[in-house]
Order: C-alpha cells, then sequence, then structure tokens
C-alpha cells in the first residue's frame, strides 16, 4: 500500500511517501493511524493528536472509520486552513 504523507505530518516523519504491507488486522483509518504511531519516534510525534488527522484513500476524503480493504493509495495530512 501506498501512504503519502503532506505538510508537517511529511516533516515530521521525515519522508514525502512509502510503500507498506500492512498487518491483517488494519482495516480502517483509525486501525491504520494507530499500527503507524508504533512505527517509530518520527511516527508518533507525526501522529500523537490522530484525530485532526485528515486522510484521503485513492483521492477521496474518508473518515477515520472507513475501511481500507482495496485502497491503492492513502494519504495522511494535517488540517487545512483556508480564506
Amino acid at each position: 500500500m501506498k501512504l503519502i504523507y503532506f505538510a508537517w505530518v511529511r516533516e515530521r516523519i521525515g519522508k514525502p511517501q512509502e510503500d507498506l504491507d500492512l498487518p491483517a488486522d488494519v482495516v480502517t483509518v483509525s486501525d491504520l493511524l494507530k499500527w503507524l504511531r508504533q512505527r517509530g519516534e518520527e511516527y508518533e510525534n507525526a501522529l500523537q493528536h490522530p484525530e485532526v488527522i485528515r486522510v484521503a484513500i485513492n483521492q477521496e476524503h474518508v473518515g477515520h472509520g472507513e475501511k481500507i480493504a482495496g485502497a491503492s493509495e492513502i494519504a495522511l495530512f494535517p488540517p487545512m486552513t483556508g480564506g
């Protein structure tokens, strides 16, 4: 699965993207964020407040309860502001 990181999520993790094989028990976006936080200090720093992380599966915004089966790309990014 291709994970893409944007803005300060990318900066804190230290890479723009990566391809990962996810464990079978990672079923939802919430599971993914929880699993990623366990991958190391940089992930913990980036995802310490998972409730603010925005997620897109195959370029479509989704909630944290969304299932990730069949996704080819998941993007993680911080909340955005604008005017």
